[in-house]
């Protein structure tokens, strides 16, 4: 695919496909072959129950996976079920949201992982392949990354990848159980891709 990144350049498309790392695999979500292993990660840490995420719970999960289709469909969304390269064993789900071709732009979300492999080098590879997929296959010009500001977990961990904080996003959403989010938002922009590259490399090797 090209990477001719000039302001000509068509918006791009966004295809079901499979990004391979040395430990993490992202292969497209889909029902019927990662269903049971969600299962069993969302129960690795009863992820369901968390109230600063949206995981879903087991009576949920069907119509999770068919929205995740509907949205890659309707080309705004592109979810992925992120396994264990050597195993084959599901770890999570993260994907791409918000997709803005033609401004080229792109949110990275809707990420869990079981709590076993929290704080392991499974997040880093993972948004190492989709920040690359998005810079260097899609070129794309910025990246954004929200979660809800109550989630200090998840806050850390987009700063560890290299993203910047920007702002807050004030009654951004409304939380299954009623209450009014408040979005920390977070982006990497193309300038700043290299050193992200870079940096994350250096953490996959010493991880």
């Amino acid at each position: 695919m090209s990477t001719d990144h000039s302001p000509g350049r068509q918006p791009f498309t966004v295809e079901k496909v499979t990004l391979r790392g040395e430990r993490v695999r992202l292969e497209p979500l889909d029902a019927d072959r990662h269903r049971a292993g969600l299962e069993a990660a969302i129960a690795d840490g009863d992820l369901a129950a968390l109230w600063v995420t949206t995981v879903p719970g087991p009576e949920r999960l069907e119509r999770f996976l068919a929205a995740a289709e509907a949205a890659f469909a309707a080309g705004h969304e592109l979810a992925f079920a992120t396994l264990d390269a050597a195993s084959g064993r599901v770890l999570g789900s993260t994907r791409f949201m918000a997709i803005e071709a033609a401004h080229r732009r792109v949110e990275i979300g809707s990420t869990f992982l079981a709590a076993s492999c929290q704080r392991t080098h499974v997040n880093s590879e993972a948004k190492l392949l989709m920040l690359a997929h998005a810079f260097d296959a899609w070129g794309v010009n910025r990246v954004e990354l929200l979660t809800d500001v109550l989630n200090e977990r998840s806050r850390a961990a987009i700063v560890r990848i290299g993203a910047s904080q920007e702002g807050v996003l004030r009654a951004h959403k409304l939380m299954p159980d009623g209450r009014i989010r408040d979005s920390a938002i977070y982006s990497i922009t193309r300038p700043e891709w290299p050193g992200v590259q870079a940096a994350l490399r250096d953490r996959l090797r010493r991880s």
